[in-house]
C-alpha cells in the first residue's frame, strides 16, 4: 500500500515536470519550473507581459530581451509554450543582417578625409617633425 502511494506521488511529480507551461498564464514560480528559466528571465518575461499577452513566439522573442531563436527552441523543448503552441523557428521573421564594423587603419596608413585628400592616420612625432 505504502509503495503504491509513493509510486503514485512520484508519477504525478514526473508528469508535472513535463507539463507545458504557458507563458501568458504562468506566474513567476511556474515559469521558473521550466529548465532554463531562472529569476532573471522570469522577471523579464513578466515585465514584457505587462504590455499585453504574447501573440506568438515571434512576439515573445522580440519583446523579451536576451531571448533569441536558439534559446526559444530550448525553452520550448523544456515545456514552455506561447498560447499553447510549441516553438516553430520557421514562423520567426528573418534576422536582420549585422552591420559591418569599419576596419581600423594600421599605424602609418593614410586614410581619406572628407575632401578626398589623404591624411596620416597618426600624428607625427617630434623627431619626424624635426626631420621634415
Amino acid at each position: 500500500m505504502f509503495r503504491q502511494l509513493i509510486a503514485t506521488v512520484l508519477a504525478a511529480l514526473a508528469f508535472n515536470a513535463f507539463a507545458a507551461v504557458d507563458i501568458n498564464r504562468a506566474n513567476r514560480a511556474e515559469l521558473e519550473t521550466v529548465k532554463g528559466v531562472g529569476p532573471g528571465l522570469s522577471a523579464k518575461i513578466l515585465k514584457a507581459r505587462e504590455a499585453g499577452e504574447f501573440k506568438d513566439w515571434a512576439d515573445m522573442v522580440q519583446r523579451v530581451p536576451g531571448v533569441g531563436a536558439a534559446s526559444a527552441g530550448k525553452l520550448s523543448k523544456a515545456g514552455l509554450t506561447v498560447g499553447g503552441a510549441p516553438f516553430d523557428a520557421s514562423k520567426l521573421p528573418p534576422a536582420a543582417p549585422k552591420k559591418a564594423r569599419p576596419a581600423k587603419a594600421a599605424e602609418g596608413d593614410a586614410t581619406a578625409s572628407s575632401d578626398g585628400t589623404a591624411k596620416p592616420a597618426r600624428k607625427a612625432t617630434r623627431k619626424e617633425k624635426a626631420e621634415s
